[in-house]
């Protein structure tokens, strides 16, 4: 990833196969984005956490150049809205469409921020996606992007699955025995959905840890041991 002025950045450029295979795959080729003669390369802003593939690299560099403009909530905003425009039937048929040509996307792209009057760094970056036939990758760079900036407030993410929507007094008692899990200046984030499979009980996800108390697992594991001492 390499930099040029200041809200443009740039990911890796796709390597054709020929020489893909001549290349070692540490050394991915790059370009710069700039209207403008090219300036020297700027250090890259490294983000709180690494995120990796293709979409990785993509919000690596976009928090990169927010971070330098010091746009980074704004860019995370406008991100949430261009997701939501690309979902629209008659905006989604153009750009989502491998037959339709660049050029055309990067209108259709172009036409709709626009009227949102979104920042040059998120033009660039829709520009450069359609540009290279990866709009389809834009829920997931929005999604990686999330995550760099929950690391960036010092969010910990926690998704809980229940068999039941939890009322009020159940979810600040869950918030509250969570919290146990955060350090110092960490802030909980938590994300609640059901899933009547589980039966009862619930699934929790915080951080790395991974915790089942779900009616289902214990019967399952109940099972296996009478199984067992047949």
């Amino acid at each position: 990833l390499a930099h040029g002025r200041s809200g443009t950045f740039s990911p890796p450029v796709p390597v054709p196969e020929a020489a893909s295979r001549r290349r070692p795959l540490c050394a991915p080729q790059v370009r710069q984005l700039s209207t403008s003669a090219a300036r020297p390369v700027s250090k890259l802003v490294k983000p709180p956490i690494q995120v990796y593939g293709l979409e990785g690299r993509y919000a690596t560099a976009l928090y990169s150049a927010a971070s330098k403009q010091k746009k980074l909530d704004q860019v995370e905003k406008e991100l949430s809205r261009v997701w939501t425009l690309l979902k629209d039937p008659k905006l989604s048929s153009v750009v989502m469409n491998p037959h339709t040509k660049s050029a055309v996307k990067q209108k259709a792209v172009n036409d709709a921020l626009a009227k949102e009057k979104m920042s040059p760094i998120t033009v660039n970056l829709m520009n450069l996606l359609a540009e290279n036939g990866r709009l389809r990758y834009t829920p997931d760079i929005v999604s990686a992007f999330g995550k760099i900036m929950s690391a960036y407030r010092g969010e910990v993410l926690c998704a809980v699955t229940t068999a039941q929507p939890l009322d009020d007094a159940s979810l600040t008692e869950l918030k509250s025995a969570l919290s146990g899990f955060l350090a110092k200046g960490e802030v909980l984030k938590l994300e609640t959905k059901t899933d009547p499979s589980i039966l009862g009980g619930m699934i929790v996800n915080i951080g790395e840890k991974y915790v089942d108390m779900s009616t289902k697992s214990k019967i399952q594991k109940l099972t296996k041991i009478m199984r067992e001492t047949v």
